[in-house]
């Protein structure tokens, strides 16, 4: 009775996951077969699924009408700058409270959550006024580092809650043997929290990839990733929907296949510390 109770729990779970994970999915599916449509069958009623002519067409105007190469080299470039700028900072962040905790670490760390709460519209004036007095308007570094900075919280929180797994004695023993803070650090934290520190570059990198805000605020045309490569097919006359999701599969193809081959030390890293 118990067996026939476990696996019918277990086939609910499956199925309840199987269909959590299509419709998650199914926004992106939708995306990728409307960019094979003609304007046309895209904006069509009742909407067409599969039985439609599929054509590359979407494709070779989104490529002769923009620079898709610039947009991502772009985007690569702010997006993995930021992420390993954070993390050079958030590591011995993380590790000051992970191991030298005060009694205001707790408070320290909720604030630096509660930033996250904060709407961004709320600040852009004045780091608008800021990124044109020290000439960061349109330029990598400007996004790079504003990326960096909004994301931060979540590196530390995430890299603070992985150190905490890690014994602390082990830190201890280096010391003894003679370990500087910058060794202790390098040679013995880090490689041991590499399945945390992975997840967390991952996570962040995928974040600052699908920035919007502040691209699109913050940019013009020189340093515009491909969040503003999307939103250049949105016009006045209106929007042209399988052009948009030409543009929209490109942009986000790259990040697509980043995750499904990184996806085991996702969820490794993920669930770092979770089974002693």
């Amino acid at each position: 009775m118990a067996r026939t109770v476990t696996t019918n729990r277990k086939i609910i779970n499956t199925a309840a996951a199987w269909t959590i994970g299509l419709l998650i999915f199914f926004p992106i599916l939708w995306t990728i077969l409307t960019s094979f449509k003609s304007e046309a069958t895209a904006i069509s009623d009742p909407p067409v699924f599969l039985f439609f002519d599929w054509s590359l067409d979407n494709y070779r105007v989104v490529l002769e009408r923009s620079d898709y190469g610039r947009f991502l080299l772009n985007s690569v470039i702010i997006a993995g700058g930021s992420t390993i700028l954070g993390i050079i900072i958030a590591v011995p962040a993380a590790w000051s409270m992970a191991f030298v905790p005060s009694k205001h670490t707790k408070d320290i760390l909720l604030w630096m959550l509660s930033t996250k709460m904060l709407p961004a519209v709320g600040v852009l004036y004045p780091i608008y006024l800021i990124f044109i007095k020290m000439g960061l308007l349109d330029s990598r570094t400007g996004l790079t580092v504003i990326l960096m900075l909004i994301n931060l919280p979540i590196i530390v929180w995430m890299l603070y809650t992985y150190f905490r797994e890690i014994p602390g004695e082990i830190l201890e023993a280096a010391r003894m043997d003679g370990a500087t803070l910058r060794e202790e650090i390098v040679y013995v934290l880090t490689p041991m929290a590499v399945p945390g520190i992975a997840s967390t570059l991952l996570l962040n990198f995928i974040l600052a990839w699908n920035e919007a805000f502040w691209t699109l605020n913050l940019t013009a045309a020189k340093a515009a990733p491909l969040t503003a490569f999307i939103a250049s097919y949105s016009s006045p006359e209106g929007l042209f929907y399988a052009k948009l999701s030409a543009a929209s599969t490109m942009a986000i193809a790259p990040i697509l296949i980043l995750g499904w081959f990184s996806q085991k030390q996702l969820v490794r890293g993920l669930t770092f510390g979770a089974v002693k």
